[in-house]
């Protein structure tokens, strides 16, 4: 039996599409709710339902717009065309935000906030979609470590120019950091459509995936719409698994920026240091993450992930005051974060038939986002009302749990595909 390989060239021009969505989502979560906060005087928990609003929309328009790009087929494929339409409308908008900032416009702010995350949740779920729609099944965690070290890079983007672009007063100007982010999701998709084929690419795979040999211990068959009984549990307790780590790691994301103002005094764009940490760390260690995966299984690599992470919430709660050390920390945080991120999507669709990815990803935003709008709220709450330093004991807490609902997933990771002579073409060669 030979392992094939992955073409990493074409991963990582269909990366450029999770490259625009991350960018933009660090943008929004380090500085929509200084926005709130500082311009237009919101409390932590409203706050923390304004936040929530983007998710709250997500689990309306990722299913529906992830099961809608399943049935569509335009000249530019299933995923592109929500690609396009997406960031067009995300970018011309986006611009409007600063602008409402510096006038203390709230009608502004609200409307072209709501835009904007309406035209972000009509593209994620295809664009995450368009990695398993042009990857044999066994590849997928390499390939989604290239997605997400992809994404990564975006974060890190938009965390140097949130460094290097506002300044250290009380009400800063945040028209350049917005406007750089949305010149890189421009630049972005236009590299996407220009490099990737995706009707000749995805054809290739559908014909690929269905000469694939696998059972029901790991997967549906490619014609099958119903799972089996057992797989349906597994796909239950990893979904469940979701929605705790995703409520662990976004309180802390979506309140970082005020904790380290607050309770360290940091000023500016000074908190960016430690998450730029983060996501280096989860930069690289994406593509070894990757290869950990096929070697010990993806179960196995996002259990050791989830132990990462919740020391690194443990350790996160003993510093009183700034230090240098708590880059460690974040970047503990980082490495864990890709040990799961790289393995729980491909454990989804790995389960389901290939004319349900899309319906499938928008089921697994579904949990992600279900929890990323109830964890601003139930922490924002007690950041509020009790102590900013609830912060990492409230993410230790859902974190132990998503580690005990992941030990009952018995399905998800994929076995080495045998017909090599098939896909020779996926070398990085080619």
């Amino acid at each position: 039996m030979n392992d094939t390989k992955l073409n990493y060239a074409r991963t990582f021009f269909v990366g450029f599409a999770f490259l625009s969505i991350c960018a933009f989502w660090q943008l929004y979560d380090n500085i929509i709710p200084l926005i709130l906060s500082n311009t237009f005087g919101v409390g932590e928990t409203l706050t923390g339902g304004i936040m929530a609003l983007d998710n709250i929309l997500a689990l309306f328009l990722l299913p529906l717009f992830g099961t809608f790009s399943d049935r569509v087929n335009t000249k530019l494929g299933k995923r592109t065309p929500f690609i396009i339409a997406g960031t067009f409308f995300a970018v011309i908008f986006m611009m409007f935000i600063p602008f409402a900032n510096k006038t203390h416009n709230f009608l502004l702010f609200f409307i072209s906030l709501g835009v904007v995350l309406i035209a972000m949740g009509s593209y994620r779920s295809p664009a995450v979609a368009l990695m398993p729609d042009v990857t044999p099944k066994p590849l997928r965690s390499k390939a989604n470590a290239v997605i997400n070290l992809m994404g990564t890079l975006g974060a890190i983007y938009t965390l140097i120019m949130i460094k290097v672009t506002i300044s250290k007063v009380e009400s800063p100007d945040y028209t350049m950091v917005f406007f750089m982010i949305a010149i890189i999701m421009v630049i972005a998709i236009i590299i996407l459509v220009v490099k990737v084929r995706e009707n000749a690419i995805a054809k290739e795979m559908a014909e690929i995936n269905k000469n694939d040999e696998l059972d029901a211990t790991t997967s549906t068959s490619e014609g099958s719409k119903v799972l089996p009984h057992d797989v349906k549990k597994s796909l239950i307790f990893i979904l469940a698994s979701i929605f705790l780590w995703f409520t662990a790691y976004n309180a802390v994301i979506t309140a970082f920026s005020r904790y380290a103002i607050k309770v360290w005094n940091l000023k500016g764009g000074d908190f960016a240091d430690a998450l730029i940490v983060a996501t280096g760390a989860a930069t690289i260690s994406y593509i070894p993450i990757g290869f950990i995966s096929s070697k010990f299984g993806r179960k196995k690599t996002i259990l050791g992930g989830i132990i990462l992470m919740t020391v690194s919430y443990i350790c996160g709660a003993f510093f009183i005051t700034y230090s240098p050390l708590i880059n460690i920390v974040f970047a503990v945080t980082g490495i864990g974060w890709a040990a799961i991120n790289v393995n729980s999507y491909p454990m989804v669709v790995e389960m389901v038939s290939g004319s349900d990815v899309g319906k499938y990803t928008g089921l697994y935003y579904i949990f992600s986002m279900l929890a990323q709008t109830l964890t601003p709220i139930a922490s924002g709450a007690l950041l509020e009302n009790i102590s900013y330093r609830t912060l990492f004991p409230y993410a230790v807490v859902f974190s132990v749990l998503s580690f005990c609902t992941m030990l009952f997933v018995k399905h998800g990771d994929s076995k080495p595909i045998k017909n090599s002579k098939i896909l020779d073409e996926f070398d990085l060669n080619n």
